[in-house]
């Protein structure tokens, strides 16, 4: 699914307006139904101006991620199935992100040294260079939140760390 930016922006909050027609009827957690559309709609606006600055490596935010994961590990290398997990993916996506940054050039697979089950996933060096700039465009978008200040966006991120660990997302 492709993000949207809103090309076309509304003449009012569609957020605070179905809010006020949820709780006209009566139906419960209307904070929590307006904080849970907020985040959904803000998602789609971080993402689109991610992928916007990522557009001329030809990278999406999720191969970018991978990148990165593959850039902060010791090696540079990293068994599929441990970065499905660090990346809360399902194999099948982490497989065709893989398959995807192979064709680019920019990670290639590896047999595990030890492991002849485990296939690695490894950075090249065309990687290591597409990952410090596409690293850069993105950051110079601040994500796409610089409406926010960083102590803001720090309290943000401790509010959903919240609801991560009420998730399980990590031990608390």
């Amino acid at each position: 699914m492709r993000a949207v930016s809103n090309p076309r922006p509304l003449g009012f909050d569609a957020i605070a307006e179905a809010r006020r027609q949820w709780e006209a009827r009566d139906w419960g957690a209307p904070a929590a139904m307006a904080a849970t559309t907020s985040i959904m709609r803000v998602h789609q606006i971080i993402l689109a101006r991610a992928e916007e600055a990522l557009r001329p490596f030809d990278l999406t935010f999720a191969r970018l991620e991978a990148l990165v994961l593959l850039a902060f590990s010791r090696q540079g290398a990293l068994p599929m199935g441990k970065m499905g997990s660090r990346l809360m993916l399902h194999p099948t996506s982490v497989t065709n992100i893989i398959d995807r940054l192979e064709k680019q050039g920019l990670v290639r697979r590896v047999p595990h040294p030890t492991d002849r089950r485990t296939t690695l996933a490894e950075i090249t060096d065309d990687g290591r260079r597409v990952v410090d700039k596409a690293t850069e465009a993105v950051s110079a978008t601040g994500f796409g939140l610089t409406a926010l200040a960083d102590e803001h966006l720090d309290q943000v991120t401790d509010l959903l760390r919240a609801v991560r660990l009420d998730a399980g997302d990590f031990p608390g």
